[in-house]
Order: structure tokens, then sequence, then C-alpha cells
């Protein structure tokens, strides 16, 4: 059969990309070039909807009005001074943030990973400068199977052998506990412990759910053996699983939140670590920073996905449409699917390996008019935006039975 000329087109941008880019990720064979809500066009005008969702950075849709125009007025305006100075939109930002978190401190950076790394430093900081720990022998606990980025310091304590080959030596200082596991966790700490650090559902593992009451044993767990607890919501947190945060679905406050992804709107790279005076206080000048961390651009974009998520429409749009995805799914468990997992609108797809392979039901879903991902081989990880609608989560659904048929 003769290539159409779209097909053309596709072939010829996947095989630049081939040519000119370091290869660390493998994407789908798709070409995006338009995009708008929950849908996104191909260069040959083909459409999909993105059960993706930039891995939850677009909770709010491609391309949200408010978000755009808050950026449009804001390049307008001013978009970088550093933190060298003072801009109209950084405090602002910082306060709505502190208070969508319900505590006291923000601290701006860019992505998730840096986050990460920032929460790293500062509970260490704690941990000498607060809870007396000697000097250079702070530890922090982690999960097996996490995934926190791919920093060399985060990287040093994962478990992923495609993020730890080759990259050595890594960085000392954590210990790693199975997830779920609060016997093991108590295990772990010790004197020496600063913080614990954990996602309330890990993602990359392929949406996996703690046992109930793992997140509350885990508050009062490092409550009474004074160790910080730090939740990573980068994915998880921000609407996507029906709460704004996925901790407080048990009710738990973290000394530290970790955020980003869709804080950014979808529009620039946007992160912080949130969390109480006592803790980010430790931080003193040139301890610690970042040329665009806090900019007026990022500023004035987060304070509009801040607006979103005050409103509370979109948590309610992730618990209600999220409950019509998960009863879908879970009808398909013994028909191509072996289990389902995950809360609101996020959930991770185990396929039947004898059928396929997570890689080849996204390919096949792809072929349908639905982005996915694969991870960790069998699994289909979905996470659409919370713009879509109840009819679009059944054609999705659908999409999965004929790929499973």
């Amino acid at each position: 059969m003769t290539a159409t000329m779209g097909e053309l087109r596709t072939a010829a941008a996947v095989a630049e990309a081939e040519q000119w880019t370091a290869h660390n990720y493998h994407p789908l064979p798709v070409v995006v070039a338009d995009a708008e809500g929950a849908w996104v066009t191909d260069v040959d005008g083909r459409r999909y909807l993105d059960c993706l969702a930039g891995y939850s950075a677009l909770n709010f849709g491609h391309r949200h009005p408010a978000l755009v125009e808050a950026a449009r007025a804001q390049l307008d305006r001013l978009t970088l001074t550093s933190r060298a100075f003072l801009h109209d939109q950084f405090a602002p930002f910082c306060r709505e943030l502190a208070q969508l978190c319900e505590t006291d401190l923000t601290l701006p950076m860019n992505t998730g990973a840096e986050a990460v790394e920032s929460a790293i430093k500062v509970s260490r900081a704690w941990g000498y400068r607060v809870k007396g720990v000697p000097q250079n022998q702070a530890t922090i606990v982690v999960a097996a199977d996490n995934f926190h980025g791919r920093t060399t310091t985060i990287v040093s304590f994962s478990t992923d052998p495609d993020a730890r080959n080759d990259f050595g030596p890594f960085t000392p200082g954590f210990r790693i506990v199975p997830y779920g596991d609060l016997a093991a966790m108590a295990e772990a700490i010790d004197d020496t412990t600063v913080a614990v650090l954990i996602e309330p559902i890990q993602g990359e593992a392929g949406v996996l759910v703690p046992p109930a009451g793992y997140l509350a044993g885990l508050r009062e767990l490092t409550a009474a053996r004074n160790v910080l607890l730090i939740c990573d919501e980068i994915q998880s947190g921000l609407g996507r699983t029906g709460e704004t945060f996925a901790c407080r679905h048990e009710g738990v406050v973290p000394d530290l939140y970790l955020l980003g992804k869709a804080l950014g709107g979808g529009v620039v790279p946007v992160s912080a670590v949130v969390g109480r005076r006592e803790v980010l206080g430790v931080l003193r000048p040139g301890e610690h920073g970042s040329t665009f961390g806090g900019n007026p651009l990022a500023c004035a974009v987060g304070r509009a996905v801040i607006a979103l998520l005050n409103t509370g429409e979109y948590q309610e749009r992730a618990r209600t449409l999220g409950a019509v995805l998960h009863e879908r799914l879970a009808g398909l468990v013994g028909h191509g699917v072996t289990a389902v997992r995950g809360r609101g609108l996020w959930a991770g797809v185990d396929i039947e390996p004898s059928l396929m392979t997570g890689r080849e039901a996204s390919q096949r879903l792809m072929a349908r008019g639905v982005l996915a991902k694969d991870t960790h081989g069998s699994t289909v990880r979905l996470a659409p935006p919370l713009v879509l609608t109840e009819d679009e989560v059944h054609w999705a659904v659908d999409q999965l039975v004929v790929v499973l048929r």
C-alpha cells in the first residue's frame, strides 16, 4: 500500500528527531502540531484524545483559556528579574500557594526534580540545625519502586535499573524500604533520620495506591519520631485524584509538599516546595537558589492555576469522572486485563502479558485515536486532562476494549 502524504510527513518528523536528539525517550510515533482541551492534532490533521496529559502536567487540558491569558498578559509586562530582585507576582504567588496547602512558606523552583533536590537539602539542613543530627550523618527513608526524578542524587535511591545503571557513583544517605510497609518504615528510622520522602500514589511504578491507613500511619510515625514527612505530589497533586492533594484522602498534612507539573498549567515549568516555617525557614540567603525559580511568567501562570483549583471544580470532575473510568476499567479485568489500580482520573491498567505488551497496547490505542503510555512492561497508564467529558471517558475505554479483542 502506498504511504499517504501525512504518513510521509510523520515518518520524516520522526526520523529527524531520531537523527538530532539524544535517545533518552522512546516516544510513540505521533507528531503533535496543535492541541486544545483534551484533544491533540498531529501534523496530518489526525486527532487524538490525550489520555496521558503530560504525566499530569496538563491537568487543565491544553491551552486552557485562563492560563493562556495569564501568560499573554504577563508576557506584555515582565518575564524575568532573577531572585536578585522582587517582582509584583512573586509574593502573591507564594502566599496563594501556601494558603492552598494550608501552610506557611513557599520555595519556588522550576522542575519537579528541582523541588525534590531542594527538599533533600532543606531536610538535611533542618536535621543538623534543628534536630541536632551530627554533621554529614543525616539519612532519608524512601520507598522501593519510587520515582522522584532523574538527577544523580535522586537516582541514587531509585530501584529501577534503567535509572541507575552506569550512572554511579551514587549519593549516600538514603534507606529504601518496601512501599506500603509501615513496619519496615518504622524499623528504618533511627536518630539520624531527618525525613521520609514518599509518593502518596506511585505513578511511574504503575499507579500503585498504598494500603488504606498507610499515609496516616506515616504521619503518625514521623511525628512521633521527630522526622519530617515529605509528600511528593508532583504527579498526584493539584486535582488529579479527586482531592487537591492525594495525601488528603487520609487527612494527612505533610511537613513539606513537593509540587510541579500541573502547577505550570502546561504553559511553563513551575515547581515548588511548600511547608512549615520551622522547616523551610532554616534556609539562609545564598544557600540555595535558581535563576528562573519564581520568575514573573511562572508566578503569573501559577496564580491562575491556583485560582482554578480554588473553585473545586476540577477536583469534583476528577472524583465524578474517575468513578466512571474505574467502573468501566474494572469490567475489563479477566477480559485481557489482569488488574486495575488508581484513584480519580488516574489509572494503571495491567494488560494480560500473553496478549501484548504495554507498549503494543499503547501503539494500538494510538491507531484508534487515544494517546496513552506504557510502564514496566505490561502496564498502560491513563491520566486524561480533568476537562474531558463523560462521553470521552466512555469512548477512550471503548477503544481499549477493541484493542484487547
